[in-house]
C-alpha cells in the first residue's frame, strides 16, 4: 500500500463529519501537491511525498501517546478517532503549495560543478504555520476548539510564537502538547538524522 492509499484509508475510516469528504478530494486533486510534496527543505521529510509520510508517522505517534493509561486517567486526555486522526492528520496541510523545486550548482563525487535540484519555499498564502491550517482545515469543515488549538500550537515551544502564549495553550489544551509531541518524535526520531 502506498502512503497516499493509507493516508486516504486512515482518513476516510475516522474523518466522517460534514465536508471532510470536500477536503480530502481537494487534497488528493491537482490543486494540491500534498501527496508529493516535501515535509521540509532540509530536514524531516525533505523529499517527495515526505508530507504525506510526515502525517502518517504523527498520527501513529499521536496513538501511541494517548494510549497510555498515564493520558487518559491523570491528564484527562480521552479524544474520539476522529480529533485524533483529524489534528494528526491535518496539522500540516498548510505546507501544500508551499514548497518548489529549484537548481543551484554543487560538486559531484568526482568534483566536477553540476545542476542539482533542491527544495525551497514559495509561500502564496504568508499566514503563518500552525493558524494556516487551521484556515485551510476550516474553509472545508469545522473544528472543535480543542483541536484547533492542537494544530495552531502543534509547534509548541519551537515555533515563533510567545512562549507565554505557547504554555497557556498547551496548559488549557492538553490535546496540543500531545500533538506537539508526536509532531517532535516523528520529525526527529522516525524522520530525522536519529531515525538514520
Amino acid at each position: 500500500m502506498t502512503k497516499r492509499e493509507e493516508y486516504m484509508a486512515v482518513y476516510r475510516e475516522h474523518i466522517t463529519r460534514r465536508g471532510a469528504d470536500r477536503l480530502l478530494e481537494w487534497l488528493d486533486s491537482d490543486a494540491s501537491d500534498f501527496f508529493t510534496a516535501p515535509s521540509s527543505t532540509r530536514f524531516h521529510g525533505a523529499y517527495e511525498g515526505g508530507l504525506a509520510e510526515h502525517s502518517l508517522n504523527v498520527y501513529e505517534c499521536l496513538k501511541d501517546y494517548l494510549s497510555r493509561p498515564r493520558t487518559k486517567e491523570l491528564y484527562g486526555m480521552d479524544y474520539t478517532d476522529e480529533t485524533i486522526a483529524i489534528t494528526a492528520l491535518l496539522h500540516d496541510i498548510c505546507k501544500v503549495n508551499f514548497y518548489a523545486v529549484d537548481y543551484r550548482n554543487a560538486k559531484n563525487e568526482q568534483g566536477v560543478w553540476e545542476r542539482v535540484p533542491y527544495y525551497t519555499i514559495r509561500d502564496a498564502l504568508p499566514y503563518g504555520h500552525g493558524e494556516k491550517s487551521v484556515y485551510m482545515i476550516q474553509g472545508f469543515m469545522r473544528l472543535t476548539r480543542e483541536e484547533a488549538f492542537a494544530i495552531r500550537y502543534h509547534m509548541g515551544f519551537s515555533g515563533n510564537e510567545d512562549k507565554n502564549s505557547v504554555g497557556r495553550a498547551l496548559e488549557m489544551f492538553p490535546l496540543a502538547l500531545a500533538v506537539s509531541v508526536a509532531d517532535m518524535e516523528a520529525s526527529y526520531y522516525l524522520e530525522g538524522s536519529a531515525g538514520k
